[in-house]
């Protein structure tokens, strides 16, 4: 018998052929498909949760063996006791629920040329000329001064109107058709279409000074859609001041190409992790060692504010959790016993653009989730890189399953980088990973993923976290 010494990715596809395969993946992916359509923005993806957990038994009490707690509205920790004690550390995933977007602005609403819009201000990294005439729907919540919180949900329903960025026409961009792509489409110009039809004029018998000072003389097109807006949920301008709404792609997720082996869809950096890891955590079976899942928010601008990875929210649920289930546990030594897995998406081998990646290290679509050894860009600045000892030691858990994995980087050292939630967990000194499923058409509102990869990266969370 010949030792084969070579090393070669597997193709899902292949390694899950089987009927019994075949119908879980379609399963899973189907069910993948809704999540994407519903959870558009972090708020309505903590709530998708946070539902499973409930109807799993999940409770907000620690003094129980599966929890959680949820801060903001927009990142939750999850925990679930094992038979080994806690201070022997626990398996962690942690991903992210926020996704580029557009922002609507604290003052948005303005009419100019005929046209009421609303302005924004771009969330994450997003290239901005793919939000232009296309379909939008605006997501969110608006918090009256009495504490009242309103949820918004404008143009998924098919009966409802949309909203969109008008583009300018190829008639008139002569000039901009010769500037960069940064230079030629300004943020300041990504101002939503509201509407088009002005206020109807009251009818009084006033002065006719005071009815040319009325708002709806002034502006009759910004005034009708403030009209709307208050005839739908009850809110003044004022109130948009304390309000969060987000400008996204309209309409569901959708399976692409004639076999449906891939879904297209908006948001699934990073929100395939999280549906994997959630599946993960729901199907894990007699758990060895506490599991832990995290969701965070603002990863795509640096994994700031009280919601994100850089925010004291995990230390203090870890330290209620030792208060609960073992009082006498050192939080360092829970820390530094964890091994934990950043569930990040990685950059496919795209075939339009295979020469900005290094091919030896590039992940291919359909070969399953992809360890990325560090992230952080050019000579691996502002990156965590994992211990060899620790990628062994996963190697060793896939293999035992036979779950096909490849390792890869974000593109050509000069051309690439990125950065993740990883170096924030791994300050505690645990052993940290970045390991998720290819994606192509990252930061898109249309991004791709493989049908295949999904599954076989639901099934590797499901092995980390039981072994």
């Amino acid at each position: 018998m010949t030792l084969d010494l070579a090393f070669s990715t597997r193709n899902c596809w292949e390694t899950y052929a089987s009927q019994t395969d075949a119908a879980a993946m379609n399963d899973l992916a189907t069910r993948y498909v809704d999540f994407l359509s519903r959870c558009k923005t972090e708020r309505e993806t903590i709530d998708y949760v946070v539902e499973r957990l409930r109807t799993a038994g999940y409770t907000e009490n620690f003094a129980h063996d599966r929890v959680y707690r949820v801060f903001k509205g927009k990142t939750v920790f999850i925990a679930r006791k094992g038979r080994q004690p806690l201070s022997q550390g626990m398996r962690l995933i942690g991903a992210h629920a926020d996704t580029p977007r557009l922002d609507l602005k604290q003052r948005p609403l303005q009419e100019q040329a005929g046209v009421g819009q609303a302005k924004t201000h771009y969330y994450g990294g997003i290239r901005k000329y793919q939000w232009l005439a296309r379909p939008l729907a605006i997501h969110g919540v608006v918090v009256r001064e009495d504490g009242t919180t309103v949820q918004v949900t404008l143009g998924e329903d098919v009966t409802e109107p949309v909203f969109t960025i008008a583009d300018l026409l190829p008639h008139l961009a002569q000039k901009q058709s010769g500037q960069t792509v940064a230079d030629a489409f300004e943020a300041e110009k990504l101002n939503i279409v509201m509407g088009h039809r002005p206020q109807p004029k009251p009818e009084t018998a006033g002065d006719e000074a005071d009815a040319k000072d009325a708002p709806e003389a002034k502006d009759p097109i910004k005034a009708r859609v403030l009209a709307l807006l208050h005839e739908k949920y009850a809110i003044r301008e004022e109130d948009l001041y304390s309000a969060e709404l987000q400008a996204v792609p309209a309409g569901p997720a959708r399976f692409v190409g004639l076999d449906g082996s891939l879904v297209g869809g908006y948001g699934q950096d990073d929100r395939i992790c999280v549906f994997a890891a959630l599946e993960a955590l729901l199907n894990a079976e007699n758990p060895a060692a506490p599991q832990c899942v995290l969701f965070w928010d603002k990863e795509e601008i640096g994994s700031e504010g009280s919601t994100g990875a850089k925010s004291k929210f995990f230390e203090y649920c870890v330290e209620d959790l030792i208060q609960s289930w073992q009082p006498a546990a050192r939080f360092s030594d829970v820390m530094l016993n964890t091994r934990a897995v950043s569930a990040d998406v990685h950059a496919a081998l795209d075939p339009d653009w295979q020469e900005l990646h290094e091919k030896l290290n590039a992940a291919t679509m359909g070969h399953g989730p992809v360890f990325c050894k560090f992230t952080g860009h050019r000579g691996k600045y502002e990156a965590n890189d994992a211990h060899p000892e620790y990628v062994g030691w996963l190697r060793g858990v896939l293999n035992e399953r036979g779950i096909p994995w490849q390792m890869a980087e974000l593109g050509k050292v000069d051309q690439g980088g990125g950065g993740t939630v990883a170096m924030y967990l791994a300050a505690y000194g645990m052993d940290i990973i970045d390991f998720g499923p290819a994606v192509l058409s990252m930061h898109s509102p249309f991004e791709l993923a493989s049908v295949a990869d999904l599954y076989a990266t639901r099934l590797a969370y499901t092995a980390f976290l039981e072994r």
